[in-house]
């Protein structure tokens, strides 16, 4: 259920919200939406690809966080607030109502223990809700830029499937299906005034950056083969470091 109503000062002066990432509200997933702007954030942690919405059957840009269903590899480095966080989890429970924000008044983070309060005495809004406040700067225009992006890679035929199958020290294999990346062939193929209109609209820089993405693909395996080794230790009753 969902009970969004606008943001007032008033009404909501004593609410309070825990923005952690958490499993248990929703952040433990291994692909989330992303848009363009965030980019740069997110090729130095995360491989950076395109899936299709399952409703929709429309492309989108996300971020790849795990190997299995609700795997979410980086949720200790996001407590700790080491790794960059998508906007689209950091904005939970909020969301946009016309210009203004909204809150899910249903959601568990609302009230729950150790939230942070969204004004001070002065009915201002504290850090945390600025912080919030400045996400949706990002992510709203952020996601017309990036249907926009996407639009464009269509046309060019610049979009295709990819296949990720990896075997895990313990003889484990994942295949993850459904991912699409840049086609590079095709890139290299297109006319010099396509390349340059991409370049002027800043589209080549974000090519090169989901390109260069890939690279955490091998180092998200080692994070999920340290996960496996140290519960294949657990289960041995051994510490994780094997000594007994």
């Amino acid at each position: 259920m969902t009970q969004i109503v606008p943001l007032n000062k008033e009404a909501h002066r004593t609410l309070t919200v825990d923005g952690r990432a958490s499993a248990a509200y929703g952040d433990s997933r291994r692909f989330v939406q992303v848009v363009v702007n965030e980019f740069p954030h997110l090729v130095v942690h995360y491989p950076i690809l395109f899936a299709k919405d399952a409703k929709t059957g429309r492309f989108y840009c996300g971020a790849m966080l795990g190997f299995d269903e609700d795997e979410n590899l980086f949720l200790d480095q996001w407590r700790d607030r080491q790794f960059y966080r998508p906007l689209s989890l950091q904005r939970a429970p909020f969301y946009t109502h016309g210009d203004e924000l909204a809150i899910d008044l249903d959601d568990p983070r609302v009230g729950a223990d150790g939230g942070k309060p969204l004004f001070d005495e002065f009915g201002q809004p504290t850090r945390y809700l600025q912080s919030i406040i400045w996400a949706f700067q990002d992510l709203k225009p952020g996601i017309e830029l990036t249907k926009v992006f996407i639009a464009r890679l269509l046309e060019l035929n610049l979009i295709e499937p990819v296949d990720i199958e990896v075997e895990f020290d313990d003889g484990s294999l994942r295949n993850c299906v459904g991912l699409y990346t840049i086609n590079q062939d095709g890139l290299s193929r297109l006319p010099d005034a396509t390349v340059v209109e991409l370049f002027r609209r800043g589209y080549l820089t974000l090519i090169h950056l989901m390109i260069a993405s890939q690279k955490q693909l091998p180092v998200l395996a080692r994070r999920k083969n340290g996960r496996l080794r140290a519960g294949t230790e657990m289960l041995g009753g051994l510490p994780a470091n094997g000594r007994s």
